[in-house]
């Protein structure tokens, strides 16, 4: 660890070595071209070119100026001298986001020209990444322009006059310098998006988030996304600065919080980069509000914090013994080390040259391929770390076998135990399981008999009726028979006499008169058709119980429903006591496959409850209703709705219908197995029971039946 630990150091100090040699050279001077800026700071931005004219500027020693974040504009004269061969000469700050550039000459002939950042590509003369505007000066001479600068960033101005194919090649220089710095870039992108997709680490996600985001600010900061991806968007323009520095921030930190493990390691540490993380938001609020320059620094006071704390948090951790964090800590130490040298170039301790001012980039680029390797390092960690829990994994499932080994042969003389009780326990089962099915057997034929018992009175109190009227019947119509018979004898006796016909026809309409013979007519008619009432009544129950009991209900076939509710209304008709009203809403329905006998015993049990529950609600009062319907449902069932205007029933009652003994009724009325089998006889049909019940109000059945059984 101290060996790798030392060659980390030794790359620091080489790194900062070359930065200082790179900081130790003098500025060339420009060759042929002389240039003197003296300057003037308007702290409102409110002056105009006339009025500045007049006040005093003050010398600047040197080309390349820096007044940091601002809301000043300043206005800049600057003398050129043409030492050159050539009469155009370019003049090019090299600073990208320049918000407003305007050039005048001098003395002032009228001519404004704009070449600040806002001003689209479409409007520039030349198409860079730069302000730059031709400058028009006849060599051997002199002129004096006066320029007028503005910006939301940091007010950076290295400035260049020189003949345009030198101006042109540095600026050349600049985006082959920038290219290499985004193929890096994109390289470790799609290098570390490719490694996601492959172990799906979070680390490596906010990390390829942290690289596209940085990647895209340097790009602005350079004046490159203005120039390729919005260069006619002012709005994108003024905010895409101050959102790109505070998202670089928030994914670093996330990135922080995984790859340092941080949260684990030191909380303090995890919730400061947290409340900096909702500082990067408040900054982007600022910007929103138009306020640049202070979310600049906002942003700016915020990114030293965050720098400082995930420096600390490196160093904590990596003292914790975490090893990935050294890879972190120098990185970071590259990319801070790429902002100290750009600092101290624009503070004019190191001069302006092609290295200070590309520091960031380098620094950038070094920080985001030694963050790769750390990430690489991590899943080497990782697969260490795996193999290691494997080894001991290993060795816990030899100790556990060996403890299994022992405790298996305990087990097994426990089984044997446990086995001889269970064979015991279950003797006794089997013996409790015969007893309960004999009694669930009597239980059941105690309910068969009490339904036959309910059956037997409803055919005698239905068939007493109607042999009550014939027999009542009988008696009256063997006394008129015995009258006709009499009233034929003495019709024969007048037809032998030896009287007139007139005498015999008086004396029998005398005797007709005396025996009430029309009347004796209508009441032997009268007596007759009570006496066919009577047994086309009886006709009918017996007809309705053959019907009802179905000896072949062990078999299945097509029966009629219709004519199965009609025979179980008959058989039940004795409990309506005259008050219950029965309303029938039959529809025509197919014959239906089932065991008839079965179903009319269902019928019966329903119907017999609704009976109860009306009874017990109306007593024997009238206002009672039973309503009986039949009718195919929407989703092919045969459906009967049997539903009464009785007690009804509540939640807890509806869920325990159906249980075996389960019963509403006193004691002594019920066995609490009707439902139960009616249910079962209804699961055996394949369909299904719904109730529909309000307590106070009453309850409907609905049995649905398939028409063919499977």
């Amino acid at each position: 660890m101290r060996k790798q630990q030392r060659k980390i150091h030794l790359a620091a100090a080489i790194f900062m070595l070359i930065c200082l040699f790179a900081g130790t050279g003098k500025a060339v001077a420009q060759a042929g071209v002389t240039m003197n800026v003296s300057v003037l700071e308007d702290k409102n931005r409110e002056w105009s070119a006339q009025q500045v004219l007049s006040m005093p500027f003050t010398a600047e020693a040197t080309n390349t100026l820096n007044y940091g974040l601002t809301k000043s504009a300043y206005w800049l004269k600057i003398k050129v001298t043409n030492l050159t061969d050539d009469d155009d000469l370019l003049f090019k700050i090299q600073n990208g986001t320049i918000t407003e550039a305007t050039m005048y000459d001098l003395p002032l002939k009228g001519v404004e020209r704009h070449i600040g950042d806002l001003v689209p590509f479409s409007a520039r003369e030349y198409n860079t990444q730069f302000p730059v505007y031709r400058v028009r000066l006849p060599r051997g001479t002199s002129g004096e322009y006066l320029l007028r600068l503005a910006t939301n960033a940091v007010m950076d101005i290295p400035m260049t006059v020189d003949k345009e194919v030198t101006v042109l090649e540095s600026i050349n220089n600049d985006q082959l310098f920038f290219g290499i710095y985004f193929g890096i870039i994109m390289v470790m992108f799609f290098y570390n998006i490719f490694i996601y997709l492959t172990v799906r680490d979070k680390n490596y996600l906010y990390y390829v988030m942290y690289i596209l985001v940085v990647g895209l600010l340097q790009a602005t900061l350079k004046g490159y996304s203005s120039k390729f991806l919005w260069p006619e968007s002012t709005v994108l323009k003024l905010q895409a600065p101050n959102i790109l520095i505070a998202l670089s921030g928030v994914f670093s930190i996330f990135f922080v919080f995984n790859f340092l493990n941080l949260r684990r390691y030191s909380k303090a540490l995890f919730y400061a980069l947290w409340a900096l993380n909702v500082a990067y938001f408040a900054g982007i609020i600022v910007s929103m509000t138009g306020n640049f320059v202070m979310a600049q620094q906002m942003l700016q006071g915020i990114a030293g914090l965050v720098a400082i704390t995930m420096m600390i948090a490196g160093i904590y951790i990596y003292k914790k013994g975490y090893r990935p964090a050294i890879f972190f800590t120098v990185s970071w130490s590259f990319f801070l080390a790429g902002v100290v040298i750009y600092i101290l170039k624009d503070a004019g301790v190191f001069p302006f040259n092609t290295f200070t001012s590309n520091a960031i980039l380098i620094g950038s680029s070094l920080e985001v391929a030694l963050l790769s390797f750390a990430l690489a390092d991590k899943i080497n960690t990782y697969r260490k770390e795996k193999e290691e829990s494997q080894a001991i994994a290993l060795e816990a499932l030899k100790e556990n076998e060996k403890i299994i080994t022992e405790q298996n042969i305990v087990l097994e003389r426990k089984v044997n135990e446990r086995t001889h009780e269970l064979n015991l326990s279950n003797q006794e089962l089997n013996k409790a399981m015969k007893e309960l099915k004999e009694a669930e057997t009597q239980l059941v034929e105690s309910e068969k008999m009490a339904s036959l018992g309910q059956l037997t009175a409803g055919i005698a109190h239905e068939i007493n009726n109607p042999i009550n009227f014939v027999t009542s019947n009988v008696k009256p119509l063997n006394r008129d028979v015995h009258m006709l018979l009499d009233t034929v004898d003495t019709m024969e006796k007048l037809v032998y006499e030896d009287i007139p016909v007139e005498e015999k026809r008086k004396q029998i309409e005398e005797y007709k008169s005396d025996i009430d013979y029309d009347y004796l007519k209508d009441e032997i008619g009268q007596l007759l058709h009570g006496i066919g009432e009577g047994a086309s009544r009886t006709a009918e129950i017996v007809k309705g119980l053959r019907i009802f009991s179905r000896l072949d209900e062990d078999d299945l076939k097509k029966a009629d429903i219709n004519e199965g509710l009609d025979s179980t209304l008959i058989i039940a008709n004795n409990l309506f006591s005259n008050v219950i009203k029965v309303e029938k809403q039959y529809n025509n329905l197919p014959l239906i496959e089932c065991y008839p006998g079965k179903l009319n015993q269902v019928f019966l049990n329903m119907i017999s409850n609704a009976v109860y529950a009306i009874k017990k609600q109306h007593g024997e009062k009238e206002g009672g209703l039973l309503t009986i319907k039949t009718y195919l449902s929407d989703d092919n069932y045969l459906a009967i709705s049997i539903a009464d205007n009785g007690t009804g029933m509540d939640e807890n009652t509806r869920k325990k219908l159906f249980e075996p003994f389960f019963t509403t009724k006193d004691v002594g009325e019920g066995t609490g197995l009707g439902m139960s089998i009616a249910y079962n006889t209804i699961i055996k049909h394949n369909g299904l029971i719904e109730i529909n019940s309000e307590l106070g109000k009453g309850t409907e059945f609905i049995i649905k039946l398939p028409l063919i059984q499977k």
